[in-house]
């Protein structure tokens, strides 16, 4: 098996991957950086190089703020794959990937995992239904087809929601209605954090603004809910609500549903890294020193892939990465990498600032993240329901691998990755026990689905 040598492979072109690729080309670095995009720029800056003319100007700022980060990218020498994907990561840090069907491998002196973000599950009755998709695939279709759901639903809390439920509106795509499901206990909670926010304020005066402007356009708006659910037999007819004890009905075909934003964990984990339960956030997140360095010799994490801050904190922590691992192949000094490490780290503090105030405002309520309804399916891929896995505890079962044995549970197509959190905090709940000692999935290879064909080819690269 043939592999080629790098100094640095960095796995993911959004924010944290683009800003550690140019930094480490440079300063004369060897790098390759595999995306499993189109084009550079992740989902905050998807498909931005397309999005300039000024018919898009409805995307926002924040969103054409992206393109000087692109732009430099584009300029360097990396060796950029497009369309790739990464489906094995070793801790000898060799990286094996599929592109065009074909497999190949690489082995990197330096290892950035910068895969970023994936949304947090959202396990509700009817949420596997036709005509229902997270807010961020939404966006997807927005910003790479220009194809939209009018008259949907979107159902959730976050900054992510309010922002393209914002784009919707400023496209004069009309919107059905917006269901909030921020707790009101959390703008209690999160006043303890304004004072750190305010030296941010810029972000925060932007969400605000972006709701205000949804309410202003008349869009229904409603809040304070206790419960919801999405009904329909193979596809959406209506959305739910409870509000102060009465359930209330919204006719609609499509619904956007979104509760933040967590880590994607599969990549690190499998190459050995640690983690830690995140309560803040309420989710796993990759430990990592102040470089991003992880647990694993030669393995960084940088950006949402480690935790989650935000893409203006994810350029910053990808360029503080990318120093270091210039430094431990000796191709800048130690004071060298002090030295320029400074300025990222100065605008890193300050976009750190305002994250315990979103934190504690946007946390998803508990009976959000753990399903209340036992017929609701957790696992997607295998449609494994809440009463399977309770059945699964009661007769035993203490952990999410052990449960892959009881109900396949986390075995499907996707790993893992839209039902991980849930099990996770469903085992703590039923247990009485801490998300510490329940644990995560164990991950191994392939992380995403390969087939034999691919294998097979893996040789003649």
């Amino acid at each position: 098996m043939n592999s080629t040598e790098y100094d640095i492979i960095i796995i993911g072109a959004g924010p944290a991957g683009m800003s550690a690729a140019a930094l480490a080309d440079h300063h004369k670095a060897s790098v390759l950086i595999l995306d499993e995009n189109c084009a550079p720029g992740g989902q905050i800056y998807r498909a931005i190089e397309k999005n300039q003319k000024g018919d898009n100007e409805w995307l926002g700022q924040s969103h054409q703020e992206g393109l000087p980060l692109v732009e430099a990218f584009r300029r360097s020498r990396v060796n950029y794959q497009h369309s790739t994907k990464v489906w094995h990561l070793s801790s000898a840090k060799v990286v094996h990937y599929s592109v065009n069907g074909k497999s190949h491998s690489a082995q990197g002196k330096q290892i950035l995992v910068a895969t970023g973000a994936q949304e947090r599950p959202f396990p509700l009755l009817g949420w596997t239904l036709n005509g229902v998709m997270s807010a961020g695939a939404a966006q997807i279709l927005l910003k790479e087809s220009g194809v939209v759901c009018e008259d949907a639903v979107f159902v959730g809390t976050g900054p992510l929601l309010y922002l393209i439920a914002h784009q919707y509106i400023s496209a004069g795509i009309p919107i059905k209605a917006i269901i909030d499901t921020t707790p009101r206990g959390n703008y209690l909670r999160a006043l303890r954090y304004s004072f750190g926010a305010l030296k941010n304020a810029k972000s925060i005066l932007q969400g605000w603004c972006w709701k205000r402007e949804i309410i202003k356009s008349g869009t229904l708006y409603i809040s304070n809910i206790g419960d919801v659910r999405i009904n329909g037999s193979d596809s959406v007819a209506s959305v739910e609500y409870c509000q102060k004890g009465k359930w209330k009905n919204l006719n609609c075909k499509h619904v956007f549903l979104h509760q933040g934003v967590a880590p994607e964990l599969n990549t690190s984990l499998s190459a050995g890294c640690d983690k830690s339960w995140n309560e803040r956030q309420a989710c796993w997140t990759i430990d990592v020193d102040q470089y991003g360095q992880s647990s694993v010799e030669g393995i960084s994490v940088a950006g949402d892939a480690s935790s989650i801050a935000g893409g203006v904190a994810a350029a910053q922590r990808g360029s503080i990465a990318a120093l270091n691992m210039l430094y431990t192949l000796n191709l800048i000094s130690s004071s060298d990498r002090e030295a320029l490490s400074k300025p990222f780290k100065k605008k890193l503090s300050k976009e750190m600032n305002a994250r315990p105030f979103i934190d504690a405002l946007f946390k998803p309520h508990l009976r959000y993240r753990v399903p209340q309804d036992s017929r609701t399916i957790v696992c997607r891929c295998e449609e494994v329901t809440l009463a399977q896995i309770k059945e699964s505890i009661n007769v035993g079962c203490k952990g999410p691998s052990q449960l892959k044995s009881f109900t396949r549970c986390g075995m499907g197509p996707c790993q893992g990755r839209l039902c991980g959190l849930s099990v996770t905090e469903i085992l703590t709940k039923e247990l009485g026990v801490r998300e510490e000692q329940v644990g995560y999935y164990n991950i191994r290879p392939p992380i995403k689905p390969v087939t034999l064909a691919e294998l097979a080819s893996l040789d003649g690269s």
